[in-house]
């Protein structure tokens, strides 16, 4: 419990860091899988109650919601107060829209059997039991209620930014266990929803250079934690390896995210 406490305090702590860099450079590029798990809640519409979004981070999720939803009530659940400071911002125009901080990973009680759907984009990789988190995020839904989220896999790409950065990564730091991945469809059974959709989900992204990736990768998204543990030798030692590999120029690549799309039974 108490190593779960300090690895939530550390993430934590880096994405308050992050935030604002993590909403100028990746939300701009993560915007069509956003627009794919929306989509995902939106082709039928779901029962009555209200729209959940896990890992909202600065909640680039609410305007497609709002547009489809415009009425509901809508909570963003974020674990960083950085961004759910950035999250509330966004939210502030809409009386319907709330942000929570706190564990994401665990839903509150008072959510359960009461909500319509729930949307989460590029956080469950982060969460220490993905297995589990998708579980509580069944359990909140209604019958007939509907679950998108969109992850990224052990494996994105086999070429790009992406692939090199965990290759790098991996020569200094041991890595993580992905077994979860594997996992998860038989978990979504077992807490009562029927997996309608899973599937990998390409979409082109652009850098106008290594060092441009590289930076925001360690300043702005999900390296900034480690970063600033290990501090700054590390973090060169990880650029000058990064930057020996990576071509020069302009960077395109064309990672691939997971979709999961379920139904409460």
């Amino acid at each position: 419990m108490k190593d779960h406490a300090e690895r939530f305090a550390r993430v934590a702590r880096g994405w308050d860091e992050a935030a604002e860099g993590y909403d100028a450079y990746f939300v701009p590029r993560f915007a069509p899988w956003v627009e794919a798990a929306v989509e995902a809640v939106t082709t039928s519409e779901p029962p009555e109650g209200p729209v959940l979004v896990p890992c909202c981070g600065t909640f680039p999720e609410l305007d497609a919601l709002i547009e489809h939803f415009p009425l509901r009530e809508i909570v963003g659940i974020d674990l960083s107060e950085g961004m759910v400071r950035r999250a509330r911002e966004r939210a502030a125009p809409w009386p319907n829209v709330s942000v929570v901080e706190g564990d994401a990973s665990t839903l509150d009680p008072r959510w359960s059997g009461r909500c319509g759907a729930v949307v989460s984009v590029f956080g469950l990789q982060q969460l220490p039991e993905p297995e589990l988190a998708v579980r509580s995020w069944v359990t909140a839904l209604r019958p007939a209620g509907r679950l998108s989220v969109v992850f990224w896999p052990d494996v994105t790409e086999l070429d790009g930014p992406f692939a090199l950065m965990k290759d790098v990564l991996g020569r200094h730091v041991p890595p993580g266990d992905g077994s979860w991945e594997e996992r998860l469809t038989a978990a979504l059974t077992a807490a009562g929803a029927a997996v309608e959709r899973d599937e990998r989900v390409p979409y082109p992204m652009s850098h106008v250079d290594a060092p441009t990736v590289f930076d925001a990768y360690v300043r702005s998204g999900p390296l900034r934690a480690l970063a600033t543990a290990r501090g700054e030798a590390f973090v060169d030692r990880l650029r000058e390896e990064f930057l020996s590999r990576a071509p020069a120029g302009e960077w395109h690549h064309r990672p691939h995210a997971r979709l999961i799309v379920a139904l409460r039974r």
